[in-house]
């Protein structure tokens, strides 16, 4: 007798994985980061999350969408990390 086939996992909860942990990046680094040392913080915030991306599009197994999954992972935190860093740096143009 065969074993029925297990249903595959679903690709989107890795694709969420990663844009969470790129707005969690992003606003640890916009509050605990100086104003002048931000931008390098999030490049290497963003090649943190691409590599990310890429771990966690392995860990799940399917070869079928892999570079879809990536793209749209990557591509939608550098939206999420470049509007969240457009908000710091609006922020940082207030007087206090």
């Amino acid at each position: 007798m065969t074993d029925p086939a297990l249903a595959p996992r679903n690709a989107f909860v890795g694709v969420l994985v990663v844009w969470a942990t790129a707005f969690l990046a992003t606003v640890a680094i916009g509050i605990f980061v100086p104003e002048e040392w931000r931008v390098p913080w999030l490049l290497v915030g963003f090649g943190g999350v691409v590599l990310l991306s890429f771990a966690v599009q392995l860990w799940y197994g399917r070869t079928q969408g892999f570079i879809f999954r990536v793209s749209g992972s990557v591509i939608g935190a550098l939206l999420l990390m470049g509007i969240i860093s457009v908000g710091f740096g609006l922020a940082a143009l207030i007087p206090s």
